[in-house]
Parts: structure tokens; C-alpha cells; sequence
């Protein structure tokens, strides 16, 4: 029986679409954020050691997967605009989409053999967890103004956020109860914590390609692009730079870009370093009361963040996407200035609540905003990945600016405050957004 063509705006297509931040969420919660630095700390701290050697030289732990993770989003950067532009051409983006979400969930599972003595096969894994999310996520992202209609857009894209952050919340209870409890799973022995750190790794990668493929069976191939097949790699290169060009004349979008770039940097940031911030800057007490609470607040800014992405949804229909944003952005600035004051597990706790607040509304607002200012054309994969590239150099940016000031001024706190004036700048930014000046 032939598979039936599902139209723009239609209800089963948009869950389909959305449906993907259920599958690979559970990536960016279990092992970006959770589970995975705390295996990856315990392994260094049993065996008693604080360097490791690695492609011929000694490195600390902290900096090697920090370096790793840099590496990784250069090379989504790269590849990222590169894999889009072709797709469009082609018109085949699903089929990449796939490629690298099979990747990434493969890696995912090959984290399971993760250990010190085969440390660089680790790392290799970990990267191409990291590509695999980040690229097949910016692909997913191009379908937005494909399968929605501008009027659709908030609150799918919402929706998309919502479902990531509870089905990931979902496989982390699960994942957590294995491994605080490893014996009711079966898993028992020395090393069994461990153990059952890696069986959530390998879930993880089962989970995302076994959900993904409700999204796959109802997602279009995509938009093939007019013209001759020959020389597809140049092709893709022109599709970029025509898209560069189109930028020129639409001054809304490239602001709202300059915009985005800014205060993206501060998100993104945040997300990566918060677990850091609370196990160096509170005071928890005992490791075990600092482990649960790290974990706690992780979850905190998960649920929360769902309720973040509705409210903000129904505060752009009121008054409009920008508006909304700049309010946002504002928030953000009080988080910051209120987190140099955090020192106590119930302080970090309430920071972690405004954090997933308005971390849940500013991700699925910034996606359905960029989406409505893009001109008329079939180039979505391409234009997004525009929007992709910004956040990933971003990320490479900020994190890097991050870890400088927390060095020369000896806290993370200081380094805290400075993320604000990246929320300062975003605001007036998005000001102008607006504006018919030039």
C-alpha cells in the first residue's frame, strides 16, 4: 500500500516534525549534560589520575573533552552549510537527515566501550555524537517553513521543544534509577554503577534512531532544486553564496541574525557550563549530596523549560515575536546578575527554574521567528543552516570567552556577569530589528 503524501499544515505532518525532539533530545540530556561527564570524571578519579596520554602528548581531562567538543562544533560549522546547500540542490535533505542521526545514534552506543585504555576510540564516538546531533537537528530545523505555515510555526515549534524536553526527562528517570539502583536491572558486581552508566549510553542511541522513524516515514524527501546534476559539490558551494547574496537584501532577517548571533552565544553557553557552575560554586555539602543535586537541578531545568516554551508561544501571538524575545533577553540578564550571588543548593535550585523558563521559550522562538522572516523560496535547508552555523560559532565563541575570564579573574561567577551583557546587546539588537532606518 503506497504511503500517502501529507500536505502543508497538515496536523499528522507537524507531529511528525516535531516529533524528532522526542527522538534526539534524550543526546543532549543524558550524555551532554548528565550522566556522561559524571562517568567521564569518576573514570579519571578511580584510577587515580589526572592526565592521560593521548595522540603523543599529556593532557588534564577537563581540558580534553573540552578541546573535543570545540573541535566537534568546528566541524559542524563547516559542514553544516555544506551538507545543506547540497541537500536543497538535490532535493533529498531527508536522506542526510537520516545519515546523521543513524551516526550519531551509533556513536552513542559505541560510547558503551568507553574507557581510559581505549580513550582515543572514546573521544571518536563522543565527536561524531556531537556532528550527528547537531547536523541532522539543523536539517530538521529547514523543514519548518516546509511543512508549517507562518501562523503555525510558534506554537509547532514549541511543541517540538516540549516533547524533547519530556521525553528526554523520561529516559533519564529510567537511566537514573539504573544506575542508583543497578541491582533491580540485573546489573550487579563491582563496577556495576558504572556499568549501568554505559547501558544508558547505548539507550540513548537505540532510543533516538528507534523514535526517529515516525518522523522519517512521514517527513518530505525536500525541495529539488532546478538545473543541471553535474558537479553537485560546486553546486552546493553556489547555493550558499546565492543565499549569502539574498541576505543582502533582506534587512530584516540579517538583523534579526546579527541578533541571534549575539545572544545565542550567551544561551548556548549557559547550557554547556550550568553543571560546572554548581559543582564548583555551590556548596552542596558531601559528593553524593553534590551529585544528586546537579542531576536534581538538571531535571528542574528540563520541566520547567516545557512550561517556558508554551507561555512564550502564547506571549509572541499577543505581542509579537520580537517583543517577546527582547522581554526575554531581559530575564536572561537577571538570571545572570542573580547567579553571582548563588552559594547554597536551594539558591541554584531557583536558578535552575528561571534558567529552564526562559532557556524553553527562547530556543523554540528564536526558530519560529527566523522561519517567518525568510523570503519566498525552496532554499530552507540552505537558509538554515545560516542560522545553524551562527549558533554552532557561537557556542565556540562563547565558551571560549567563558573559560577566559573565569581564568584571569579566578571565578565563574565574574565570567557569569559577563554573559549578561551579551543578553544587554541582544536586546538592542532585536530593537532594531524593526526599525525601517537602515
Amino acid at each position: 500500500m503506497a504511503r500517502t503524501i501529507l500536505l502543508k499544515g497538515n496536523k499528522k505532518l507537524l507531529n511528525a516534525w516535531a516529533f524528532y525532539d522526542w527522538a534526539n533530545s534524550v543526546y543532549s540530556l543524558v550524555i551532554a549534560s548528565a550522566i556522561f561527564p559524571i562517568y567521564y570524571g569518576q573514570l579519571f578519579r578511580i584510577a587515580g589520575i589526572e592526565k592521560i596520554s593521548i595522540f603523543g602528548g599529556e593532557i588534564a581531562r577537563a581540558p580534553l573533552i573540552s578541546y573535543t567538543t570545540s573541535l566537534a562544533f568546528v566541524c559542524i560549522a563547516i559542514i553544516t552549510p555544506f551538507i545543506s546547500g547540497i541537500a536543497d540542490y538535490l532535493g533529498n535533505k531527508k536522506v542526510f537527515m537520516q545519515f546523521f542521526c543513524y551516526m550519531g545514534g551509533i556513536a552513542c552506543i559505541g560510547l558503551y566501550w568507553f574507557s581510559l585504555e581505549h580513550i582515543e576510540a572514546g573521544l571518536i564516538c563522543y565527536f561524531f555524537g556531537l556532528v550527528g546531533f547537531w547536523v541532522s537537528f539543523a536539517i530538521n530545523n529547514s523543514y519548518l517553513p516546509d511543512i508549517a505555515y507562518p501562523e503555525q510555526q510558534d506554537r509547532i515549534s514549541a511543541k517540538g521543544f516540549s516533547l524533547g524536553y519530556i521525553g528526554s526527562v523520561i529516559l533519564l528517570l529510567l537511566n537514573l534509577a539504573m544506575v542508583m539502583k543497578p541491582a533491580t536491572f540485573g546489573i550487579q558486581g563491582e563496577g556495576a554503577e558504572l556499568l549501568a552508566m554505559r547501558y544508558s549510553f547505548a539507550s540513548v542511541g537505540i532510543w533516538w534512531i528507534l523514535f526517529s522513524q515516525y518522523t522519517f516515514y512521514h517527513l518530505p524527501k525536500g525541495n529539488k532544486r532546478s538545473g543541471p546534476r553535474k558537479r553537485i559539490i560546486l553546486n552546493g558551494f553556489r547555493e550558499l553564496r546565492g543565499v549569502w547574496q539574498q541576505l543582502g537584501g533582506e534587512r530584516k532577517l540579517k538583523r534579526y541574525l546579527g541578533a541571534f548571533f549575539v545572544y545565542s552565544m550567551a544561551v548556548q553557553t549557559v547550557m554547556l557550563i550550568a553543571a560546572y557552575f554548581g559543582e564548583e560554586e555551590v556548596n552542596w555539602g558531601t559528593d553524593e549530596e553534590r551529585t544528586i543535586g546537579l542531576i536534581v537541578s538538571i531535571l528542574v531545568i528540563q520541566l520547567v523549560a516545557v512550561i517556558g516554551a508554551t507561555l512564550t508561544a502564547r506571549a509572541s501571538e499577543l505581542f509579537g515575536n520580537i517583543k517577546t524575545l527582547v522581554v526575554v533577553n531581559i530575564l536572561w540578564v537577571g538570571i545572570c546578575i542573580y547567579a553571582y550571588y548563588v552559594s547554597s543548593p536551594t539558591e541554584f535550585y531557583i536558578a535552575a527554574g528561571c534558567v529552564g523558563v526562559v532557556m524553553g521559550g527562547i530556543q523554540a522562538l528564536s526558530r519560529s521567528t527566523y522561519s517567518k522572516f525568510l523570503p519566498d523560496t525552496k532554499d530552507t535547508a540552505s537558509f538554515f543552516s545560516f542560522y545553524d552555523v551562527s549558533e554552532k560559532i557561537g557556542i565556540i565563541i562563547g565558551t571560549f570567552l567563558y573559560g577566559m575570564v573565569a581564568q584571569f579573574t579566578g571565578s565563574m561567577r565574574n565570567a557569569t556577569i559577563f554573559l549578561g551583557l551579551f543578553f544587554i546587546l541582544g536586546a538592542f539588537l532585536l530593537l532594531r530589528v524593526n526599525k525601517k532606518s537602515p
